[in-house]
């Protein structure tokens, strides 16, 4: 009984310590492909902005997430398109995100 306490409450700090961890995770691959070319539909909505597709890692090869429509959460909203970015720990992805 008190070894599965014990699991639980590890399974539980675990958990909370990955879920606050930063949003950059470097990774020790090679850099990422070029971007494919996306044709670009007719935004469904007035004011809807498209995000670009990318390459995402998926722990063991580069998978390819197409573009989307996305509604601004504020009058005037930029989205910032999310890349890759080499540092000198490998590679990361940066977040897109909006900006004002």
């Amino acid at each position: 009984m008190k070894r599965k306490l014990l699991t639980g409450i590890a399974a539980a700090l675990l958990a909370a310590s990955t879920a606050t961890a930063g949003a950059q995770v470097y990774l020790r691959i090679g850099p990422p492909p070029p971007p494919r070319r996306e044709i670009v539909p007719v935004a469904p909505r007035p004011g809807w902005v498209w995000q670009p597709g990318y390459h995402r890692w998926d722990g063991g090869r580069y998978v390819w997430v197409p573009g989307r429509y996305m509604a601004p959460p504020y009058e005037r909203a930029r989205w910032v398109p999310g890349h890759w970015r080499h540092g000198r720990r490998g590679w990361f992805w940066a977040e897109g995100h909006w900006a004002r």
